[in-house]
């Protein structure tokens, strides 16, 4: 009698301990940049602000770019599609935020938050990729100027823009559908602004090795390759701008690739500081660095491809003036 009551506790037990292993969260809960219920509003308006400048920026530099013949090149060509993966990566974020800021309960359910991860690693290296075209093309344009036409032809570029917008989408669905694997049993709360794989995956009360080992492998490769290619062709445009013997012609060639420049530096040094790290040291902290490379280079890019480049400022020139005409 008392080892059948002995054996139905321990079959018990037995029995809530696999469904508490197997049970899943359908929510999560995110829990922003500020727990503060004054800071809210504050950073409603902030963001806010910032989400519209990127609209408006990038849609006036997609216009601008196709409006003007003189803008039909290889390397506008990029921007105008890195100016339309800004709009979609920014939207991919900032949207949830807002409501959270305003809202009580700060939740995101469990297919919205895959959903948010997957075209945000999807529209992310995307960005990634056409800088690394971007500066494929710059170091054409100044290190074989004479090939230059029958290098970036029109074939070339589009298969450029091809991969770059199709390979970023395996990564993501990879990383998503191995994700989706996982068990999340204990907490839901996520302590970050978006569904980020660093804080999910600590998080989950089942096995990440898999997931641990594809992101230092594959995810490693396919965010180390376009920093690579990046890196290749401005050392080689560097070598080439160092013998040009006039110094006009050094500000010249500079000046071309200047704000390229820019925006990888900002980009990938945030980049660097978030996921080069381990991941039991991934922090709150993270959670601002991570508007570094998300939010703010999407907002940057109109000012310093328009500041910066005279060509960009005669398109958007003419652009006003045939619509006030």
């Amino acid at each position: 009698m008392l080892n059948s009551r002995l054996f139905s506790i321990l079959a018990g037990s037995m029995t809530m301990e696999r469904v508490n292993q197997t049970s899943s969260v359908s929510e999560f809960i995110l829990l922003g940049l500020s727990s503060w219920p004054e800071d809210q509003k504050p950073l409603f308006v902030l963001f806010l602000t910032m989400y519209l400048i990127t609209i408006t920026g990038n849609l006036l530099i997609i216009l601008a770019i196709h409006s003007d013949p003189q803008l039909q090149t290889p390397m506008y060509f990029f921007l105008s599609f890195l100016s339309f993966t800004d709009i979609c990566f920014t939207t991919t974020i900032v949207p949830k935020m807002l409501v959270n800021f305003l809202s009580k309960k700060k939740t995101i359910s469990y297919a919205g938050c895959l959903t948010q991860m997957y075209f945000l690693y999807a529209f992310g290296n995307t960005d990634s990729c056409l800088l690394a075209a971007m500066a494929i093309d710059r170091y054409v344009a100044i290190c074989d100027p004479f090939h230059y036409v029958t290098i970036m032809s029109h074939h070339r570029c589009f298969l450029l823009l091809a991969f770059s917008c199709s390979f970023p989408h395996f990564h993501s669905l990879l990383h998503t559908l191995l994700l989706n694997r996982l068990t999340f049993c204990d907490s839901n709360v996520i302590q970050h602004f978006l569904c980020d794989i660093n804080p999910l995956l600590k998080l989950s009360c089942s096995s990440t090795f898999v997931n641990d080992i594809t992101i230092k492998t594959e995810g490693v490769v396919v965010f180390v390759t376009p920093f690579l290619c990046i890196s290749f062709s401005y050392v080689r445009i560097l070598i080439a701008v160092l013998k040009i013997p006039s110094a006009a012609g050094k500000c010249k060639a500079f000046s071309t690739c200047g704000s390229h420049f820019i925006i990888v530096t900002f980009f990938y040094g945030s980049i660097f500081y978030v996921y080069l790290q381990p991941l039991s040291s991934y922090t709150g902290r993270d959670r601002v660095a991570t508007i570094s490379y998300t939010i703010l280079p999407s907002m940057l890019n109109p000012f310093i491809y328009s500041l910066r480049n005279k060509d960009m400022k005669r398109g958007l020139e003419k652009m006003m003036c045939k619509r006030k005409s």
